[in-house]
């Protein structure tokens, strides 16, 4: 499922990534309806899409719902059509506000600046500032991934509790990246789910990258707009304890 030192994927954070989706929209169906959780292949192709295709693909995504898309998490990675990334890195961009759209970048290795050119080309397409949040630092070379999803489950508990980034970021001072703990969300079962899944059981932990054709990449949102199918991204690698 996950081993004890291994980098993330895209299919782990996606997998994630529909757990969330589902907790929200039990817990509070009105804020799932405004937040998107951006696959992370999705999150990739973006910044090497033609620019009408990028801005297709971002209405998708903003017209998955009836609802406005107020709050967009993006997972940023540093690879390229041709060689896989080595870092995660996570945005929450709000567009609350459309004429003061703000990307704020999460970055367990921030200093280094790893996904600083990644982080300011989505925040570009997304026409919003980007700027820097704080979250701790990673303590070795693979927990990166870990620091994306936990971040995420963390600033979405503080969305539910009606925290909003509207004079500073919502800082993740004292997030814990808890590998354990994402190991134990990736056995659960999903409601239309028979049975728990095997996550990528046979699968490598980072397979090549597989890269999409613009019309392939539309006829995936057409076919299945909430997950398409994953592409391969690299990544190194707290939460709400939801139940």
């Amino acid at each position: 499922m996950l081993d004890a030192t291994e980098w993330l994927s895209d299919a782990h954070i996606q997998r994630d990534y529909q757990l969330l989706e589902e907790q929200l929209q039990t817990t509070d169906p009105t804020l799932a309806a405004r937040t998107r959780l951006v696959d992370p292949s999705l999150s990739h192709l973006l910044r090497h899409m033609a620019p009408q295709d990028a801005r297709d693909t971002l209405q998708s995504i903003y017209n998955q719902n009836d609802a406005p898309a107020d709050f967009l998490f993006l997972p940023v990675n540093n690879g390229t059509p041709t060689t896989p990334g080595t870092h995660w890195s996570l945005l929450l961009v709000d567009r609350r506000k459309p004429e003061t759209r703000l990307a704020y970048h999460y970055d367990s290795l921030q200093r280094e600046g790893y996904n600083d050119v990644p982080a300011k080309q989505l925040a570009g397409l997304l026409n919003a500032t980007l700027a820097p949040a704080r979250m701790p630092r990673q303590s070795n070379d693979y927990d990166c991934g870990v620091f994306v999803l936990d971040g995420t489950w963390a600033l979405a508990g503080r969305l539910l509790d009606g925290e909003r980034p509207d004079h500073e970021p919502l800082h993740l001072d004292n997030l814990v990246a808890d590998r354990q703990a994402l190991q134990d969300r990736l056995t659960r079962r999903l409601p239309h789910e028979e049975e728990p899944r095997q996550l990528l059981d046979h699968e490598p932990a980072s397979p090549p990258m597989v890269a999409f054709e613009p019309g392939e990449l539309r006829q995936l949102l057409d076919d299945e707009p909430a997950s398409p199918p994953r592409g391969a991204l690299l990544g190194m690698g707290s939460f709400r304890s939801w139940p």
